[in-house]
């Protein structure tokens, strides 16, 4: 059947429209919240267990392209993104994007929601005790940025996300200020999104028993769901941030990320 359950289209609508709301407030987007629930939603509709985290993985990361853009700009716009190290650092994101998605196709769903709960778990004590490196070296050369945006780029690929986690510590550790370090990672941003979305949907495109309405790893009613309810709650999130106390939302938050992504490694692991 091509048309997707009614039911499934309204659960991802709600999913948008949280996962923005939250985005929007406490600058956490991605796979973190995404990946578990459609997980969830996968599984409802019967989705092969095989495919169930890829699915969700490579659907999470194409929701991210819109407001990867809207990042990118509105940096852009006050002057706090440093373009020539996003360019070298944009090379290592196409290769370590590429080599990430093609880890996920290659591993058991079991080891890669290993790594994914680990990842969330680290997200989640960032927003607790926020870790920051000191500034302790300078920028490397166009070598070591292209490592770099390798690294990070694979590691966003594996959990769907755009790689703010990972590309601001390793600014303000060079050195750069906040600021400057915020707005270039959200430039990186958007490759890290167009390169992770092609790779899944590449290493999708031969899988036997995907739902009809995927292209390769993506969903395209639950993509087109989610993007369209969050890129109406992500501004009023950005509004609420001023008006809400952020850093008890940061605690409540990162428990609930604990247990969601606890949950999902449970069922694709241990109730295999």
């Amino acid at each position: 059947m091509f048309f997707p359950d009614l039911g499934f289209v309204l659960a991802c609508l709600a999913l948008g429209t949280v996962a923005g709301f939250f985005a929007g407030m406490l600058g956490i987007g991605g796979g973190t919240l995404l990946v578990p629930i459609l997980v969830m939603l996968f599984e409802q509709i019967q989705v092969t267990p095989d495919h169930i985290l890829h699915l969700a993985l490579g659907t999470s990361m194409a929701a991210i392209v819109g407001s990867s853009i809207i990042s990118l700009r509105t940096h852009h716009a006050h002057g706090a993104v440093d373009w020539p190290t996003v360019r070298s650092m944009t090379v290592g994101v196409l290769i370590g994007t590429a080599a990430g998605t093609h880890i996920a196709r290659l591993v058991s769903t079991q080891t890669l929601s290993l790594f994914f709960a680990v990842f969330v778990v680290y997200v989640a004590l960032n927003m607790l005790i926020g870790i920051k490196p000191k500034p302790s070296r300078q920028l490397p050369g166009t070598g070591g940025l292209i490592v770099a945006g390798s690294g990070i780029g694979m590691v966003s690929a594996l959990v769907a996300v755009g790689g703010g986690a990972m590309t601001v510590p390793f600014l303000t550790w060079c050195n750069r200020d906040m600021r400057n370090a915020i707005g270039t990672s959200a430039a990186l941003g958007l490759p890290i999104a167009l390169g992770g979305t092609a790779g899944y949907i590449w290493n999708g495109l031969h899988a036997d028993h995907l739902p009809a309405q995927a292209i390769g790893y993506v969903h395209l009613p639950a993509l087109v769901a989610i993007v369209a309810a969050s890129l109406l709650t992500t501004p009023m999130g950005a509004r609420a941030a001023h008006r809400v106390p952020v850093a008890t939302l940061k605690r409540i938050f990162s428990i609930l990320l604990v247990a969601l992504a606890a949950r999902m490694l449970w069922k694709l692991w241990v109730a295999a």
